[in-house]
């Protein structure tokens, strides 16, 4: 079920789960999507755990290593979105496995396809990492500023939560032992990310006693109201990024 509140070009937003029966979301991405069970999963059983529940139904096409461009041409996703009557698609670009000329002709595409659709897109920012490091989390920002702009599309900015939980807490950190994928921590900071962008909720409020998401027990109460905070403060400070690049 769309809501019909307008932000960002022709797309309906925000979907607000206390009020939409079911919200139908499809993730399209990489390992960094389906990495420590996948974020389609875990949204899911965010959903569920809350009381009432938020009403997500999620699906994912997703590829390991794989960039827009791929999942444009390599996979189901295209058929997916044009059959799925999706509410919501998330669409996870990593750049540094690509270019940044890719990532906004790729996005555009997918925007389109999604807007065609009847659905809302929202671009998934991910992260620098080691192993590819020729673009700075500063520059993938940048790029995500400007398709933003030029496409007049939301964005989930994970990447810049990520860069903010590093600079509040060192020791928390967000990557795996490959120093690339996402840790436990990682993960959740982008889950409350993602569903704040969708809902436009406080993501403090998703706090369900029990989230029975796999390894999450192993981050305490205080790491996750920690990135809750962070995921609060990442969304407003991009809406204000967002507002001086407008003017």
């Amino acid at each position: 079920m769309c809501l019909a509140t307008p932000l960002l070009g022709d797309d309906k937003t925000p979907q607000d789960p206390e009020t939409a029966t079911t919200i139908k979301v499809l993730f399209v991405g990489n390992s960094f999507t389906f990495w420590n069970g996948g974020l389609d999963k875990h949204l899911k059983i965010l959903s569920d755990s809350m009381t009432p529940s938020l009403g997500y139904q999620t699906e994912s096409v997703v590829r390991g290593g794989a960039s827009l461009e791929v999942m444009w041409n390599k996979t189901k996703a295209v058929e997916k979105i044009k059959n799925g009557k999706f509410d919501i698609v998330i669409l996870q670009e990593d750049i540094p496995e690509t270019s940044v000329k890719s990532f906004k002709e790729y996005s555009q595409k997918f925007v389109e396809l999604v807007r065609k659709s009847g659905a809302r897109p929202i671009l998934f920012m991910a992260w620098d990492y080691e192993r590819l490091n020729w673009i700075s989390m500063e520059q993938i920002m940048a790029a995500h500023l400007e398709i933003s702009k030029s496409l007049k599309v939301e964005v989930a900015p994970v990447g810049f939560a990520w860069s903010l939980s590093k600079k509040r807490q060192p020791a928390l950190n967000m990557y795996d032992k490959d120093a690339e994928h996402p840790s436990v921590a990682g993960m959740y900071l982008s889950l409350i990310v993602i569903e704040a962008t969708i809902s436009g909720k406080d993501p403090r409020s998703r706090a369900p006693k029990n989230l029975p998401i796999k390894n999450l027990d192993t981050l305490n109460s205080d790491g996750r109201k920690f990135l809750r905070n962070v995921a609060k403060e990442s969304n407003l400070q991009w809406k204000k990024l967002l507002s001086k690049q407008k003017r």
